[in-house]
């Protein structure tokens, strides 16, 4: 049964590991794998199981070359190491970076409204996103943070953006802003209408998306039962070559679109 010992659940089973080693506490231990397997040995009366217990005291991660972690969940299992008594030092010389970007990824939500944090939570947002989020107050964050997960756009030129257009009432240091964009206030404030008269086009485009996406479906389902009579298909390929084109090209294009919905 590989992994440490389990939760509540199978704190009954024992755990000693394959190098006859005794961990400096009695747990609880996290399960890596072999989550069945307790309650199966439960079930044939066994109190003992063979374990491997990993007992160094990283507490962040076991693969520091490989890390898909979004950068909010990285900040909390960070904050969590350090409140278990690991160090910054220890943490960077695990992972292999620099003691500053532990301190970076420790404070990474100072100053982040926690309804942005939880929209973000899971999202591939850059630590460089979240300090233009910081210049910004709360409801503008969200406001941001709302666009970003809209255009599925969490890049920090995206956030540097949406900051040189937000109002000087929304930020923290409105005087910083010219600083930072190196536009004049007439230039911002063109900057912030065309901002503004964007996304609302986005938004109707996203609200009438599905709609018609549903009557562009419908209609390509239509042409390719069209398509599949070869006397149809012979008259238009004679008589009207570029509708044919067209036909077969509206066809092709759905049917990438939903091979394309399928695989995501």
């Amino acid at each position: 049964m590989p992994g440490p010992k389990t939760d509540q659940s199978s704190r009954s089973i024992r755990t000693s590991s394959f190098r006859d080693h005794t961990p400096r506490d009695s747990g609880p231990y996290l399960l890596l794998d072999g989550h069945v397997r307790p309650s199966a040995l439960r079930d044939h009366g066994s109190q003992e199981a063979r374990c491997i217990v990993a007992d160094d005291d990283e507490a962040f991660t076991y693969n520091k070359r490989v890390n898909r972690l979004a950068v909010i969940q990285e900040h909390h299992m960070i904050v969590r190491a350090i409140e278990r008594g690991v160090s910054e030092d220890k943490l960077a010389r695990a992972l292999a970076v620099d003691v500053g970007v532990i301190r970076t990824r420790r404070q990474l939500l100072n100053g982040i409204s926690p309804d942005v944090a939880e929209l973000l939570k899971d999202k591939p947002v850059g630590t460089q996103a979240f300090q233009k989020l910081r210049k910004m107050k709360p409801i503008r964050q969200l406001e941001v943070a709302e666009l970003m997960v809209s255009a599925n756009n969490y890049t920090s030129n995206y956030a540097r953006a949406l900051l040189a257009t937000t109002k000087p009432a929304d930020l923290h240091h409105p005087e910083e802003l010219k600083r930072d964009t190196g536009l004049s206030i007439e230039q911002m404030a063109r900057l912030e209408r065309e901002m503004a008269a964007v996304n609302h086009d986005y938004k109707e485009l996203e609200a009438s998306y599905g709609d018609d996406m549903l009557l562009l479906v419908i209609a390509a389902g239509f042409v390719e039962r069209l398509l599949s009579k070869p006397e149809i298909e012979r008259f238009l390929g004679l008589r009207h070559p570029e509708i044919l084109e067209n036909f077969r090209a509206i066809v092709t294009a759905t049917s990438l679109d939903q091979t394309s919905a399928v695989a995501a």
